[in-house]
């Protein structure tokens, strides 16, 4: 196969959102294969010269923000918002002829930005660079809009039938899920590939050392509490009121819930109404994202930050009751890291991923006693929990594997490349 010139596409990439560690993933696994990869987006931490930064693409932007403000939640716009649309489209479209033509791209994989609105222009800005210059191209989806109640009441149903995801029928489709598939096909009439999220298994897992050898003090806690963590932003669908149940029926004071991002780009209302519903219920809730970054590093004091792999090493149990999800990196993280797990059966996980064997404890959107009784069972005997994470992890090289990916992905190549 001829080795590629690929450009990513997306609002950011920077940070521990899923999207962009799906991408750096898929990066790698192609810079193994001898292609070379660069970088589009309104915010970057990746290599600088291999980086084409324009700020109006991220869904933070001033713009962007303002748009976001006339378009959700009303049924009708005025001519000055459409006139906005379509100045900052035209703009990023500009911008996006300009990266394929200062790193001579030979292919674009498009990261969510054309699935979910977070930046209207931006997609409708994809759509129209590719009936431009035909570039092959692939769109990776992780949720799409009509899977996200607040995208429902709207001012541009024909930019999102327009651009979300464009009906294009030179466009590699990829989703994450089986209902995903289902949905583009029923919507749009496109195919689709699957391509599940994945995790490194022959990579040596992060462990305990000199680095984290005083974290769990530093982050607050006593050498012999539990901690039970919940790996994910502080979102409604996360579901982490369950979790907060748990920990408060299982009445041990031991036990404390840590929750390791931050209320991300919904606000904070469902945060309060966690810390308040955590206080009255006498459960130990602690947030620690500003102590949780992307890599170890210092503050300008001289604080440590410790990466998300560090804070999974002292998890007795990982929290996962999730109302929905596009798959679920957090579960793959902790099969990876080989730590026990909690699980709402969530739609995805309900098709995709328990039927190939995964032991965990589950619930059904509600924790019952016969749940807390497992936990504290599971917590007691280290035999079993290595059992079944032993399991697990062996699952997961088998279906989830950069391998599965390194696959997919030139499947995907020797597709676009025979056009």
């Amino acid at each position: 196969m001829d080795k590629e010139r690929i450009g990513f596409i997306s609002t950011r990439f920077s940070g521990t959102d899923g999207v962009s560690l799906e991408a750096a993933k898929w990066a790698e696994v192609l810079e193994d294969e001898g292609h070379e990869v660069y970088w589009y987006a309104g915010r970057i931490n990746r290599p600088k010269e291999k980086s084409f930064c324009v700020p109006e693409a991220h869904f933070e932007h001033a713009e962007s923000q303002w748009l976001n403000e006339q378009i959700w939640g009303h049924t009708r716009r005025s001519q000055l918002v459409s006139n906005r649309i379509r100045s900052m489209s035209q703009y990023l479209k500009e911008t996006l002829h300009e990266f394929v033509q200062l790193y001579d791209l030979s292919v674009v994989v498009i990261e969510n930005a054309v699935t979910i609105p977070m930046n209207l222009p931006l997609g409708v800005a994809i759509s129209e660079f590719l009936m431009e210059t035909n570039i092959p191209a692939i769109a990776h989806h992780h949720d799409f809009y009509w899977e996200r109640s607040r995208f429902m009441v709207n001012s541009v149903s024909d930019y999102l039938e327009m651009a979300f995801p464009p009906r294009d029928p030179e466009l590699e489709h990829v989703v994450i899920n089986k209902n995903a598939s289902d949905d583009l096909a029923w919507r749009k009439g496109a195919q689709s590939t699957l391509v599940p999220n994945v995790i490194d298994f022959n990579a040596e897992p992060p462990g305990s050392d000199g680095y984290t050898a005083s974290m769990k003090e530093e982050l607050g806690f006593e050498p012999d509490d539990i901690i039970f963590l919940q790996p994910t932003r502080v979102v409604p669908r996360k579901g982490i009121e369950h979790a907060i149940r748990l920990v408060s029926m299982l009445q041990n004071p031991k036990i404390k819930l840590v929750i390791t991002h931050d209320s991300g780009d919904e606000g904070f209302s469902y945060e309060n109404m966690l810390r308040e519903t955590a206080e009255r219920e006498g459960v130990d809730l602690r947030f620690v994202s500003t102590k949780v970054g992307e890599t170890r590093q210092r503050t300008p004091e001289g604080e440590k930050i410790y990466s998300l792999w560090d804070v999974y090493t002292c998890a007795d149990l990982v929290t996962y009751p999730s109302l929905y999800e596009g798959f679920g990196n957090a579960f793959l993280e902790a099969i990876y890291l080989k730590k026990p797990l909690l699980v709402n059966r969530y739609d995805i996980f309900m098709r995709d991923i328990e039927p190939k064997g995964f032991k965990t404890i589950t619930i059904d959107g509600f924790v019952t006693p016969k749940t807390v009784e497992q936990v504290q069972l599971l917590l007691q005997d280290e035999d079993k929990q290595r059992e079944m994470t032993e399991h697990n992890f062996r699952l997961g090289q088998k279906y989830y594997s950069y391998e599965v990916l390194r696959d997919k992905l030139n499947h995907l190549l020797r597709s676009l490349t025979r056009r």
